[in-house]
């Protein structure tokens, strides 16, 4: 607005000497205006801004072209407000009233009657274009975006239609009048069905957030003043605006310094890979401890030699396991993690599917590492240090074909290979990992030194390739679950909700 008025050829510094100002009321959504009181030459003026239906409640009279007062023509008004609306400007309307020179404070009740309409100006915050891309990476991750705002509704639809906040490719928008005759059924109908709610007051964004909730609904709220505090602390994720109040951002559970809502798209993108790396990384191990430790377990209770010794596990879990389970940590984004549908509130970290996964798994290692075993001890050439050398490297392979099964590296190998459009990101370090544990696994069984250590056999290449056909099976076993492959294309979403 200062920024208009110098282009209107106006000087703050000179308006404010010739009116010095005595006292203000700050703006208050629930009035929907601001006011300052300025000393005059014989009257004392009062300025006032806010929403047009505001100031046209409060006024009876306009200043016409010439600076004469008129009667005020309200349905002249609301439809230039509208018409500036629907192009997405936010209005802001402007009034003024005289008072006596005695007068030095202002009051809400100074205001009530009496007000000069003065006009009308239009201001415009174009969407960033990652803001635009932002809504429609959430709406296919299945999270609703929905705008809850102060301004005009119409202003607020038109803006919503720039942002693609659509619902069936439509725009619904309620306004707070609409919000405050409704029932509890009917808000949860509208704050369900609706996309843009707009001059909203403070308790009615507690009621909109309440709401979803009593929905089964997950609602992250982003806000940036005083009266946003109660709906961003009732929120299951309070996001306050790095520019806003200290009150909004101590009820808050997080901040977002760049006010950008790209930046929560983004945040999301990555706590669902983090999320799914920790999958990974968790259904990874544990068969693969379990395939041991029913090894060592079955053995004893059978008082048969263990196959595995416990110097040989600990080079298993200090060396193999963290050249293939660390990598994980560091897998790439899917280009397709947000297409998939947001996993239920309630569900378990370790569903069926894994469960089973990790039974099978755990399964076949402990049959691969007694079959490898007891075949090669009774073989005419055959030694017990050979036998556990052949188990644990056929567990190895194994294991190297279960990593593949649930990364990203072969996916990205075979699209690659296939010329495949279809982006999927790679896995350096994945892949890696996995050579270091193939020298590492070379160097448990061929180096002297090591053999002596942890009473392992060399293997010659016939050898190595019987423990490679044996572990081949793993492929099959592995990808009997589909809740760990990373796929390249994605069921449509259902939703969730975030709310900002």
């Amino acid at each position: 607005m200062i920024t208009s008025g110098s282009k209107a050829g106006l000087d703050q510094t000179a308006v404010l000497r010739s009116l010095p100002r005595l006292d203000s009321i700050p703006f208050e959504s629930q009035f929907q205006y601001m006011a300052t009181l300025h000393q005059g030459a014989e009257e004392n003026i009062l300025y006032v801004k806010g929403s047009a239906e505001s100031m046209l409640s409060r006024a009876q009279r306009a200043l016409d072209g010439s600076g004469q007062k008129i009667r005020l023509d309200r349905a002249a008004v609301e439809a230039q407000v509208d018409a500036m609306a629907k192009h997405g400007l936010r209005v802001l309307a402007f009034a003024k009233k005289h008072v006596p020179t005695h007068q030095t404070t202002v009051d809400h009740a100074d205001l009530e009657t009496g007000l000069v309409f003065l006009g009308l100006q239009g201001m415009i915050d174009p969407p960033r274009p990652e803001a635009i891309a932002a809504v429609h990476a959430c709406q296919s991750a299945g999270i609703q975006v929905k705008m809850i705002t102060g301004d005009h509704v119409g202003t607020a639809a038109a803006i919503a239609r720039r942002m693609g906040f659509r619902k069936d490719r439509k725009v619904l928008a309620f306004t707070g009048a609409d919000l405050a005759q409704m029932s509890s059924s009917e808000l949860s109908n509208a704050v369900e069905d609706g996309v843009v709610f707009a001059r909203v007051a403070p308790e009615q964004k507690l009621r909109l957030v309440e709401a979803l909730q009593a929905r089964g609904e997950v609602v992250a709220m982003t806000g940036d003043g005083v009266n946003d505090a109660p709906a961003l602390k009732q929120a299951d994720i309070g996001i306050a605006m790095g520019s806003g109040t200290e009150v909004s951002k101590e009820a808050a559970d997080m901040l977002l310094t760049d006010d950008n809502f790209a930046s929560i798209e983004a945040a999301v993108e990555e706590g669902r890979s983090v999320y799914k790396n920790l999958i990974k990384a968790i259904c990874f191990i544990l068969p693969v401890n379990g395939g041991e430790s029913m090894t060592i377990l079955i053995s004893t209770l059978l008082g048969r030699e263990l196959p595995i010794l416990s110097l040989q596990i600990l080079w298993l879990n200090m060396l193999n396991s963290i050249t293939m389970t660390v990598p994980l940590s560091f897998e790439p984004k899917s280009s397709g993690v947000m297409k998939q549908a947001p996993r239920p509130v309630n569900e378990p970290f370790l569903t069926a599917n894994r469960i089973k996964r990790i039974l099978a798994v755990s399964l076949y290692n402990w049959t691969l590492i007694f079959g490898i075993f007891e075949w090669v001890r009774q073989a005419p050439w055959g030694s017990i240090e050979l036998a556990r050398t052949m188990a644990i490297q056929a567990l190895v392979m194994g294991r190297i074909f279960y990593l593949l099964s649930i990364s990203q590296l072969l996916p990205s190998l075979l699209a690659k290979w296939s010329g495949s459009k279809e982006k999927v990101s790679g896995a350096p370090a994945l892949a890696m990992g996995i050579v270091a544990a193939l020298i590492l696994q070379i160097i448990f069984s061929n180096s002297t030194f090591v053999n002596e250590i942890f009473k392992t056999a060399p293997m010659s290449l016939d050898q190595w390739l019987i423990c490679f056909g044996a572990s081949l099976p793993m492929i099959a076993i592995a990808t009997t679950s589909t809740d760990l492959i990373p796929l390249t294309k994605f069921d449509s979403a259902q939703p969730s909700t975030a709310e900002g």
